[in-house]
């Protein structure tokens, strides 16, 4: 097996921690509003003091919409070819916070929603050095998983 080098799609965005994957974002310590990615001041219109703080989140979360994405995304996105359809979810993250991102799935049209889902890090393509590049996704735990 070939295993290749790894780099992240974006740096600052996540991360493989001794705990599992997780998102990097960030937390007001006044009102505690999550944020992902960082945010570097709290937009919460009732919050008196925004102090930011780092946080991480993830790994678990609930499927709360998805579409298809039944065509090749527009340019800077990158793919690989020859070019598959795949998901996109919104994941409510168990810390309260809504992301949007690919679905790890074999079949997009197996998802459901509200099924409880994981953060995974993933490779999505191959630079032109032969990295691997990286990115989040959520895949859907098996029903009764822990």
């Amino acid at each position: 097996m070939t295993t290749h080098e790894q780099i992240p799609v974006t740096e600052g965005l996540f991360a493989e921690t001794p705990a599992g994957p997780r998102l990097l974002g960030s937390r007001c310590a006044t009102c505690s509003t999550p944020y992902f990615p960082r945010s570097a001041a709290c937009h919460n219109p009732v919050c008196d003091e925004s102090r930011m703080e780092d946080a991480d989140f993830g790994p678990r979360g609930r499927l709360w919409s998805c579409a298809i994405q039944n065509y090749p995304p527009p340019l800077p996105a990158r793919y690989e070819e020859p070019y598959t359809p795949y998901a996109v979810g919104v994941v409510d993250l168990d810390e309260g916070l809504r992301v949007v991102a690919r679905m790890s799935v074999d079949d997009p049209d197996s998802l459901q929603l509200d099924a409880e889902v994981e953060l995974t890090i993933e490779p999505i393509y191959q630079d032109d050095e032969g990295r691997d590049v990286t990115t989040w996704k959520f895949k859907p735990l098996e029903s009764g998983g822990s």
